[in-house]
């Protein structure tokens, strides 16, 4: 008995020694971020930046099948600190290559798993790392943000859901709703990326990278309202054809768990953007640093540029001499105006095909003849295809039109980002890199990381885009387009199809299918083309349109849709921004505002020292707030001394081309 006693004080003891609390620091390489972690019997961090909290004790964990809790009672194993400062080059972004500099802090605990945390100068990042020998199956993941304070946030709730009874289908579209941590709408959900407004102008921004083989992340209120928990979309087992002309799949079954995956892998990246000044979350390279590098060895033949698109203007093109439609006729129209103004493609949208079946062509619509049309005068041809009809066959299709010679596909109605959605999309990224086709992403959840990885998908929707104004008439898009900068662009890329030639004011404004308007000035049309992260770019109007505003037509032209480098000049959010591009020797500038006007000054000294540029200026005219088409273009001398102060209309907007 006296040996069994004292068994179990050991066993006790050991235990107890094995579970105490124990914590940890890691700080930013400027020493301006804390991140500070317990283990205990959870696993929390608390974020920090200037002494002020930015993210109060909030728990991370991972469930397995056989409630295998990861996170729970964790026993800690060891522990690394290392500095990284390095770089790396990013040949379709807004900066020819990207500064990593960071400190990281890996946890090793007992049952093989690890949490990698990392601190970089303008936030954190942590996620888990499992290494077992053996698949897993992920039932849940805990990701907790709670606060100290009732902070105002941005959150951009779940909308047009292609299945009223749920939740996890949408089109990933919505404007931001301003409203407090404790007032988030109840049995609601928001994605990704979000904002958290804190006091003395300093602002965080919610973010997930590296998204692969694994579900997209959702936040909802946490029971006592201070803050946020996870949601996953659980793995689809049932789908059946539904939702928008029925082309989307529809989940009729999911399993209890997230996914079954690699025992020995990587999960996604929990981050956070962290800025005391709003222009510098417009110029933010989170989530590329956070990403894994491309998997494509050669790049030579991926061509960014822009694209003259057809589904926007609804085909609308007149004084000519055929009937305007689906039809070669109008294709031709459309890859003559793309020649003449060295627009590098032409996309031809939903009809060109049977929705459901893209191998059976509009009879009207000679694909052959338009491809060798195309070829003749340097303009590639991309074909719309809906996500489903795509991977039904997804290989044989990708190389059936590759030999015909199509340059790419924008892939719609994706709508979904369970793991089997995630897995396609890199699926449908590797086979198309395969036959050296370009991809844009429509109807689809926010970028993560991917486009580092797979350079040739080089846009994604997931944003509320130019095509809304063609049946919503009471958004506020200046205010949307003066909010995404800050918060969606982090994300990556933005397919949200600019460069309306009609423009209204704010009372003028009115919803048209076959005429659609933008809301704003001419000049905020011209800027977007600047502001907008876009490697793949469409020219939303019609070549009619175009035509008859050939200056604005030129200078649109002239805007490339990759840069060398980005210089976030001012901005706040929601209100105004201007930002400053460069591409080899020459400067691109835009700026834009919401429905308030007023006036900001710029300064050019990013411009290089001792040296005379020549800038072309579109700026609102004197008439924009009665007239939105109006605009004063002239040309001027600057150089990194010049200070120039310019009047933005109500929804304006300024455009330069500096060189």
């Amino acid at each position: 008995m006296k040996k069994v006693f004292i068994l179990f004080c050991f066993v006790f003891i050991n235990l107890a020694f094995s579970q105490k609390k124990q914590d940890f620091v890691l700080n930013s390489p400027d020493g301006k971020i804390e991140i500070k972690i317990l283990v205990n019997d959870k696993i929390s961090w608390t974020i920090s930046h200037e002494k002020d909290v930015i993210l109060s004790p909030s728990a991370m964990s991972m469930t397995l099948d056989g409630n295998v809790v990861l996170g729970k009672n964790a026993v800690v194993l060891n522990s690394k600190k290392e500095s990284v400062d390095a770089s790396f080059e990013s040949p379709f972004y807004k900066k020819k290559s990207v500064q990593n500099k960071y400190n990281q802090l890996t946890i090793n605990f007992k049952n093989d798993f690890s949490i990698e945390y990392c601190a970089f100068d303008d936030g954190v990042a942590y996620r888990f790392i499992t290494k077992k020998k053996k698949d897993i199956t992920v039932k849940w993941e805990e990701v907790t943000l709670n606060f100290d304070q009732d902070y105002n946030t941005l959150i951009p709730y779940v909308r047009d859901l292609r299945n009223p009874k749920d939740p996890f289908i949408s089109s990933f579209e919505a404007h931001y709703e301003n409203k407090k941590i404790s007032e988030f709408s109840k049995d609601t959900l928001a994605f990704l990326p979000f904002l958290i407004d804190y006091k003395n102008h300093k602002k965080a921004v919610f973010l997930e990278a590296n998204l692969e083989d694994y579900p997209g992340l959702f936040v909802t209120n946490n029971t006592s309202k201070s803050g946020f928990e996870s949601r996953f979309s659980k793995y689809p087992l049932q789908e059946k054809n539904g939702g928008f002309n029925n082309i989307n799949r529809l989940i009729t079954e999911r399993a209890d768990y997230l996914v079954q995956t690699k025992g020995t892998r990587n999960f996604p990246w929990r981050a956070i953007v962290i800025s005391n000044n709003d222009a510098a979350l417009a110029n933010n390279d989170m989530v590329q640093k956070l990403s894994e590098p491309s998997r494509i060895k050669d790049i030579s033949w991926i061509k960014p540029g822009k694209v003259a698109w057809d589904w926007w203007n609804d085909w609308n093109i007149y004084n000519i001499d055929f009937k305007a439609g689906i039809n070669t006729q109008t294709y031709k129209y459309y890859i003559d105006f793309a020649s003449k103004n060295k627009v590098e493609y032409v996309v031809l949208d939903e009809g060109w095909s049977l929705e459901d079946d893209i191998m059976k062509h509009n009879p009207n619509v000679d694909l052959e003849a338009l491809i060798a049309y195309g070829k003749e005068r340097n303009v590639g041809i991309i074909l719309w295809s809906s996500w489903m009809a795509l991977t039904k066959n997804t290989a044989g299709i990708l190389k059936n039109y590759a030999d015909l010679g199509i340059k790419g596909f924008k892939v719609d109605f994706l709508d979904r980002d369970d793991a089997k959605m995630v897995n396609s999309v890199y699926d449908i990224a590797q086979k198309a890199a395969d036959h050296k086709l370009i991809l844009d992403f429509h109807g689809m959840y926010k970028p993560t990381g991917i486009q580092r990885t797979f350079p040739n998908i080089l846009n994604f929707e997931g944003v509320k885009g130019l095509e809304n104004n063609k049946w919503t008439p009471n958004d506020d898009v200046p205010l949307y387009d003066c909010t995404i900068p800050f918060i969606r662009m982090m994300a990556g890329p933005m397919d949200y199809t600019p460069g309306a030639m009609r423009n209204a004011t704010k009372s003028e404004f009115k919803p048209s299918h076959s005429n659609p308007m933008s809301q704003g000035t001419r000049c905020h049309q011209l800027a977007l083309y600047t502001i907008f992260e876009a490697p793949l770019q469409m020219m939303a109007d019609s070549p009619t349109a175009y035509i008859k505003e050939q200056e604005s037509t030129d200078f649109i032209a002239k805007i490339p849709t990759t840069f060398d480098e980005t210089v976030s000049l001012n901005g706040e959010v929601g209100k105004f921004v201007t930002i400053a591009r460069k591409k080899s020797n020459t400067w691109y500038l835009g700026s834009i505002a919401n429905w308030d006007s007023r006036e900001i000054t710029i300064d050019f000294s990013f411009l290089e020292k001792d040296k005379k540029f020549e800038a072309e200026i579109f700026s609102d005219g004197l008439n924009a707030d009665k007239a939105a088409v109006d605009y004063k273009r002239e040309i001027i001398t600057v150089d990194s001394n010049t200070k120039l102060k310019y009047r933005l209309a109500s929804g304006g907007g300024l455009a330069m081309i500096i060189q």
